[in-house]
C-alpha cells in the first residue's frame, strides 16, 4: 500500500504533505528529525499526523500528493475537516508506541561457550 499524508506542528499553523509506502515508519522518521533545520518538517516541527489516504498504486499516490500540494491552505483545511474536524493528532492511533523510542534497544546475542 501507498499513502499520502498531511502533517502539522503542535500549533497547527504549518501543513506538510508527503507520500510513502510505510506510513508508520515515515511518521516516526519525521518525529526523530524534529528540530533539524535541513528539512522542512524538522525546521517547523511537523510530525503530527492529521490526515491520510491509502492507495494501491504508487502512481496514484504521487498524483494525489501533487494535486494536494498545488492547492491552497483553505482547500487543504476543508479536506482535513471532512474526516478530522477537530484536527486530532492521529499518531497514537496509527502507531503502537508514541512518541517513538529515540534510542531503540536491539537484542544482543552473546557467543556461547562451545
Amino acid at each position: 500500500m501507498y499513502y499520502i499524508y498531511i502533517l502539522t506542528n503542535i500549533n497547527r499553523s504549518v501543513l506538510y504533505t508527503g507520500v510513502t509506502n510505510n506510513l508508520r515508519r515515515r511518521i516516526s522518521e519525521h518525529y526523530l528529525k524534529r528540530g533539524d533545520i535541513s528539512s522542512f518538517t524538522g525546521r517547523y516541527n511537523c510530525f503530527n499526523l492529521i490526515y491520510y489516504e491509502e492507495y494501491c498504486s504508487i502512481n496514484d499516490a504521487i498524483a494525489r500528493e501533487k494535486a494536494i500540494k498545488n492547492r491552497s491552505r483553505a482547500w487543504k483545511e476543508k479536506l482535513i475537516n471532512r474526516s478530522n474536524p477537530e484536527w486530532n493528532f492521529l499518531n497514537e492511533v496509527l502507531l503502537d508506541l508514541w512518541p517513538p523510542d529515540v534510542n531503540p534497544v536491539f537484542p544482543t546475542y552473546s557467543r556461547g561457550a562451545g
